[in-house]
């Protein structure tokens, strides 16, 4: 039997829809069982919303999974995850809005990727605070 081999994947998760620690316990969930092994976790810190206006405050948080999917069946995966916790509408060309779950891909083992659906390592990471701080925590 072949071995498969393992990528380090960390991801970002945000919520300010709904009951937020539940939906992010609930993604945690589905992508510990659909994408690999979720073995690290970021503390869930409160931010204000990026890039639009919301009474609505973010809960976010990184993970670390372990997983032998590709970035993008990782990406197809995710995406479906979201949708199934409630998201209807994907941000476009910079116009964000309140979101129940969002999920971002930050980094692939050491993989540079740059796709029209997938630029690894995310692009905006290091512009956002929201994403730095959980993820030095599990780095």
């Amino acid at each position: 039997m072949q071995e498969q081999t393992l990528h380090i994947l960390y991801l970002s998760l945000g919520s300010n829809l709904g009951d937020r620690h539940a939906i992010m316990r609930r993604a945690i969930h589905l992508i510990n069982n659909e994408v690999g092994c979720v073995d690290r976790e970021s503390s869930p810190i409160e931010t204000e919303p990026w890039g639009f206006e919301s009474a609505n405050k973010f809960l976010n948080m990184c993970i670390r999974v372990q997983t032998s999917l590709s970035p993008e069946t990782v990406l197809d995966v995710t995406q479906d995850i979201e949708r199934r916790l409630g998201r209807t509408l994907k941000s476009v060309d910079g116009q964000y809005h309140d979101r129940p779950i969002d999920i971002d891909m930050l980094m692939y083992d050491n993989l540079h990727l740059s796709t029209t659906r997938l630029t690894l390592p995310h692009p905006h990471m290091h512009e956002r605070d929201f994403v730095m701080i959980p993820l030095r925590e599990i780095l």
